[in-house]
Order: structure tokens, then C-alpha cells, then sequence
């Protein structure tokens, strides 16, 4: 490769860095045009004050979400709260649902360095930006009536207090919730129908909002915000990708107005961001899930001041799931239970909360096949070397000394296998030239000569596969292990994120040392691999060159990932460094063999 095909190699791989930035400001995303069905209604006084409550919402395109009826704008709304130490739930009488869940033992944001002193006390707020509160009902003015509830603060049976909130209808139709905090992050919830009148009634189908995911903040990476679903076997999703429906990810495509898990029993629907999520837990399953999708109001002019970066996440998904209808008798009623989950996604107590309720809670982590395993135990592994004192940073770097431990003998295999097939190349071009007319027979030949070496063409490979699927778990362990958020490490101050040191002014770009170091190593690494048995040298130059390609995907992944993969590499390089160069036990021929005489034509 001469100089001129290596400058065009690096040119290709700053362009390809430079579209992930460049696009989004180009063709920014278009917002979905919304119909809303009321006057907004902003809050004022408690949780979320200043946020509008646009209570509706379809797409541009026809939806058949079902409706809810907006309290009337002259309706007072109460907010009554109930609190322990890990959570404060407000909740609203417009809806009488979850208006919003404060997470006390979590800071909204993370700061670092100048920005550390002057960092917001916000706590983490679940459901804030919503455009519905959590069990609110969605079936127009058939169940939801005006919209307003009596809210009401009661003592428990069990101790402690609840808030009940209840409204009587216009067909005599009693709706009584009552809502409780538990313990693990849970709230216990109830919904109760009675039937007042001196008639039967037809309960039609409820649709219940289940909660709304929306970003931490409004740099908050799109890939993360998410509505999940869990019907017994598999979790499945619906994200950003689902409702832009870009062919190959790339080209643009008619955009989805909504999803719908289509019947399926649902054990529990998730609305997660990163690292929070809220699940409702239907005590009997339900029906089917709902999902929309819609955009939130622009950021206000502090938080753009906060964080020079680009603004990457302005919108938010809702999910609804679907009880069926029934009929009820006179003077008779009937229950709904709920569970709500609504924390951190801590994998040991999504864990205990599945094990207890036998619905799989951890699945909504994403740590799926066949991938997963690797990426529990990591975490667990992780959590453990911090339980013994260590900081986030130095366990994952004893995991990654662990795991370099465990595949070092199939690494230094590999290793020798390279070198000694580089050694038998001209031997196996002999070969190959001699043989050339016949290939089956070449390869034939070709083969026996490498097993009476002892090499094998694999041998350089299947090391370096065995660790791929290590390597995808530790990724996917890292997107979205709370216990990395806030975590410093040298001058890293949060490992979840990129350690951006400072932004080059003008050019909006983040400098952050891990990855550059992470593509040093990689360069070093190949510099010292040996090339691949009969690979053109031209070739040999683009695969020395081309991890670097890695350090423009990886440059603003999480700190956490970045290091490990360069202590990686550090210690491949001291493996290969300690490697010898040469296996005595090789017999290489000291020349090509010799050709055959040709044998006499028989009379």
C-alpha cells in the first residue's frame, strides 16, 4: 500500500467519524405532528410545575389509540404525596394515577469538573414529562367520565398510610384506586368497580397507562429510551428504530404511529430510559400493549447551557395495556391488582422481585440470548471485586486480567500457530506452485504438510472468536449497569459516559483520552500480529490499519467500555511480547520438495 491508499484509508475513516455529527444537524429529525383533543393543562404547584400536560395524542398518521378525556381547565387539580426512603410519589386527581415518582437516593444528572460546583440537586424524576399519569384509564368518557378525581389519604390495614382516589359515574359506575409503597421500589395499586345502579352494566375493555420513558436529560442517547414487553418467554421492544421504520437503519421510511403487542398475554410492560425503568405488573395478565410515540417540548435555555452538547432525545414513548370488559350485577364489583415497579435497574433486585413473583423481572435489564450469560456474570463479577473494596475502575480492570488469565493459553497458542504457518510459507508456496494444475490435489498435499507441522489454518482464529462473545456481554453489561453511573476512575468522572476532558471551541468536538489511548494500543497490537498465511501484502497493510476504525465507532461510547478494551490490548501485547518467536519442535524442510519423475509410458 503506498502512501498515497493509506491517506485515503484515514480520510475515509474521519469522514465516516464526522457523519454521526454532522448528519443530525443537517437533516434533524422531523417531530410527529400531533393532534391534541384538549386545551393543554399546565401544572403550576408540585411535581413537575411548568410541565404541559397535553393529554392525547395521536399522529399524523390515523391511530387507534384510545382517548383520555382531560379534565376540565377550570378543574383544580389536588396532588397529595406519599414518601419513604428511597421514593416520593405524587399523585394527581386529574386521571387519579402516578403523576410522577421522585428517586431520592439519585441525582438527575451527573457534573464534572467546573460544572460539579454548580450541579443540579434534582433528584431523578420517573414519569415527569408524561402526558397521562400512571393507571389512568384510556376509554374516552365511557370509564374516565370528567376526568377528575376525589383524592383522599387513609390509613392501611397493614400500616402506613394510602391514597385513595375514587369517582362515581354517570351510569352509577363507582372507580375506587388505592395506591401503596412497599418496599424494593415497589407500590401496590388497586383498582375497584362497583356497580351503584339498579341495573347491570357492561364494563367495556380498560386500557391502562402503564408509564412513559422518557430521556434524563436531553443529551441522552435515543437507543436507550424504550417501551419493553414480557409475555411469558421472550421480552420484546419497541424504540425509535421501531417508529422511524428506516429501511437498513439508513433510508428513510413511512413512520409507525404506534405499536401493538397484537394479543399476546403480557406478564409486564416496562418504560425505561438507560437506567431507570417503571414496570406494571398486571396480577392477571393482560390482554395486549399499546404503544405511541410522541415529542416533548423543547429544552429550556439552562439546561442547553449546561451541556454544550447536541440535543439528541426530544421525545418520549407511552405505554397502555388492555384489560378485557366484563359484565357486572347489581350492587356486585371487581378488582384489578397492580405492581409497579419504579428504580434503578439494579439486575440483583429486578432479580429478587422476579424470583418472588415468578415473572422474570431481570429480563427487562436486556440481557438477552446469547449474549446474556456472559453479561450477568460480568456484572456480578464486577459488583463483587467492589463489595471487596475495590473502586468500579481497578474491578474492571481485574476482570479483564481474570478473563486475559483464562484464554492465555489459547491466546498463546494462537500466538505460535501464526508464527509457525509464517514460517512454513515458502514451503507451502512450493507446494502450491507445484501443484497448481491440480487444485484438488494441491489442497490435499497442502493439508498433509500442515499436519505433519502441527499447524492448523484455525489456529489463529478460534482464540480470538472464543472471546467475541465475552467481549459483546461486557458491552452490553456496561450500556446499562447503573452501578457505573457516577463512577470516577484517573480523570474519568463517570465511567457510564465518555471521558470528556474539554471541547475544542468552535468545533463542538469532545476530547477523550481513553478511546485515543484504546486506538494507540490497537495499532500497537496489529503492528506486532503476525500477518495470516498467504496474505497479499497490500492486504497485510489495510488489516494493520484498519482497527483503527474501532477508535471512530468507540470514541464517544462509556468510559468503562474503552478501558477495559485498552487494558486488553495491553496485555495482548505483553502476552505476545513473552511469546518466543519460534517452536523448536517445528521440522521445517530445509527446501522445497523435490519434483516427482515423471513415471515411463507403458507399451
Amino acid at each position: 500500500m503506498d502512501r498515497k491508499s493509506i491517506i485515503v484509508l484515514l480520510i475515509c475513516a474521519a469522514l465516516f467519524m464526522a457523519w454521526s455529527v454532522v448528519t443530525p444537524k443537517l437533516y434533524p429529525p422531523k417531530p410527529f405532528p400531533t393532534n391534541t383533543v384538549a386545551t393543554p393543562n399546565t401544572a403550576t404547584n408540585g411535581p413537575g410545575a411548568g410541565v404541559t400536560q397535553a393529554f392525547v395524542p395521536t399522529t399524523g398518521t390515523a391511530s387507534t389509540a384510545p382517548l383520555f378525556v382531560p379534565p376540565s381547565a377550570n378543574a383544580p387539580e389536588e396532588v397529595l404525596a406519599l414518601t419513604n426512603g428511597n421514593v416520593r410519589v405524587a399523585f394527581t386527581s386529574h386521571g387519579g394515577g402516578i403523576r410522577e415518582i421522585e428517586l431520592l437516593n439519585y441525582s438527575e444528572s451527573v457534573s464534572c469538573g467546573r460544572k460539579q460546583a454548580s450541579a443540579s440537586n434534582s433528584v431523578v424524576a420517573l414519569n415527569a414529562q408524561a402526558q397521562q399519569p400512571v393507571l389512568a384509564l384510556l376509554s374516552g368518557g365511557e370509564l374516565a367520565g370528567d376526568g377528575v378525581y376525589k383524592l383522599s389519604r387513609n390509613p392501611r390495614a397493614a400500616g402506613g398510610e394510602l391514597i385513595r382516589a375514587e369517582k362515581l359515574l354517570s351510569n352509577q359506575l363507582y372507580v375506587v384506586k388505592e395506591f401503596a409503597l412497599s418496599t424494593n421500589y415497589l407500590i401496590e395499586a388497586k383498582a375497584r368497580f362497583e356497580n351503584r345502579s339498579a341495573n347491570a352494566l357492561a364494563v367495556p375493555p380498560q386500557q391502562w397507562v402503564a408509564g412513559t420513558a422518557t430521556p434524563l436529560t436531553p443529551q441522552d442517547d435515543e437507543v436507550n429510551v424504550r417501551v419493553t414487553w414480557y409475555n411469558g418467554s421472550k421480552e420484546q421492544r419497541a424504540d425509535n428504530a421501531y417508529f422511524q421504520n428506516k429501511t437498513l437503519g439508513c433510508f428513510p421510511g413511512t413512520p409507525r404511529p404506534e405499536y401493538r403487542a397484537g394479543g399476546e398475554p403480557v406478564i409486564w410492560t416496562t418504560a425505561q430510559n438507560q437506567f431507570f425503568l417503571m414496570a406494571l405488573m398486571p396480577k392477571v395478565p393482560a390482554t395486549d400493549v399499546l404503544a405511541t410515540k410522541f415529542t416533548l417540548p423543547p429544552p429550556s435555555r439552562e439546561e442547553v447551557l449546561a451541556d454544550s452538547k447536541t440535543i439528541t432525545n426530544q421525545f418520549a414513548f407511552q405505554s397502555v395495556v388492555s384489560q378485557p370488559a366484563t359484565n357486572l350485577a347489581p350492587g356486585l364489583a371487581f378488582e384489578r391488582e397492580f405492581l409497579i415497579y419504579a428504580g434503578p435497574k439494579e439486575y440483583r433486585t429486578l432479580e429478587r422481585i422476579g424470583v418472588e413473583l415468578k415473572n422474570n423481572l431481570d429480563v427487562a435489564m436486556g440481557f438477552g440470548w446469547p449474549f446474556g450469560f456472559f453479561s450477568k456474570l460480568l456484572l456480578l463479577s464486577m459488583n463483587g471485586l467492589h463489595a471487596l473494596g475495590l473502586s468500579y475502575g481497578l474491578a474492571i480492570i481485574a476482570i479483564t486480567v481474570i478473563i486475559k488469565l483464562l484464554f492465555w493459553p489459547l491466546t498463546q497458542a494462537s500466538t505460535r500457530s501464526m508464527k509457525r504457518m509464517q514460517a512454513l510459507q515458502p514451503q507451502m508456496k512450493a507446494i502450491q506452485e507445484k501443484f497448481k494444475d491440480d487444485p484438488a490435489k494441491m489442497n490435499k498435499k497442502v493439508m498433509e504438510f500442515m499436519r505433519e507441522n502441527k499447524v492448523s489454518p484455525l489456529g489463529g482464529c478460534l482464540p480470538l472468536l472464543l472471546q467475541v462473545p465475552v467481549f459483546i456481554g461486557f458491552f452490553q453489561m456496561v450500556q446499562s449497569a447503573i452501578e457505573l453511573r457516577g463512577a470516577q476512575f484517573l480523570w474519568a468522572c463517570d465511567l457510564s459516559k465518555s471521558d470528556t476532558v474539554f471541547v475544542i471551541p468552535g468545533l463542538d468536538f469532545n476530547v477523550n483520552p481513553l478511546p485515543l489511548l484504546m486506538g494507540v494500543t490497537m495499532f500497537w497490537q496489529a503492528s506486532l500480529t503476525p500477518p495470516s498465511p498467504g496474505m497479499d501484502p497490500a492486504q497485510q497493510k489495510i488489516m494493520k490499519y484498519f482497527p483503527l476504525i474501532f477508535l471512530f465507532i468507540l470514541y464517544n461510547y462509556s468510559a468503562g467500555l474503552t478501558l477495559y478494551w485498552t487494558v486488553q490490548n495491553l496485555l495482548s501485547i505483553a502476552q505476545m511480547k513473552l511469546t518466543k518467536t519460534a517452536d523448536p519442535k517445528i521440522a521445517v524442510p530445509a527446501k522445497a520438495p523435490a519434483p516427482a519423475a515423471p513415471r515411463p509410458k507403458k507399451k
